[in-house]
């Protein structure tokens, strides 16, 4: 089928480089240069409907570490699996240690890792 009206296709142009765009490209390039902080990823079960627990842990430790942590990500997966990983690193897993972490054992694990200095208040007693 061919159109008849040229006019109605869409205009494939190159984008200019305007200032407002050029701001939001040396942004990014900035970003990219400051230094990483720490990442954890809650890797949950959704057939076992864990969204709900890993989404409150990642609450308490977004919440505790505001300053010290740079991201938490919920990873869905299936199997069983619940597993808490510090950049890559895996800190608890309900496999190897039979259930959950209890969040005061999650959030002193995490401390002595990415801010040993740190006192979590009630937490630590």
């Amino acid at each position: 089928m061919r159109l008849k009206n040229p006019k109605l296709l869409p205009r494939q142009c190159p984008q200019k480089v305007t200032p407002r765009l050029q701001r939001k490209v040396s942004h990014r390039n900035n970003v990219a240069t400051m230094p990483q902080q720490p990442r954890v990823e809650i890797v949950y079960c959704t057939q076992c409907r864990w969204l709900l627990r890993a989404s409150w842990m990642a609450q308490e430790l977004l919440t505790t570490f505001s300053d010290e942590l740079g991201e938490v990500a919920l990873i869905p997966s299936g199997s069983g699996v619940f597993e808490i990983r510090l950049n890559n690193e895996l800190i608890w897993s309900r496999h190897e240690q039979g259930g959950f972490p209890e969040i005061k054992v999650l959030k002193q694990s995490i401390r002595d890792t990415i801010a040993p200095h740190r006192n979590l208040g009630h937490t630590d007693r």
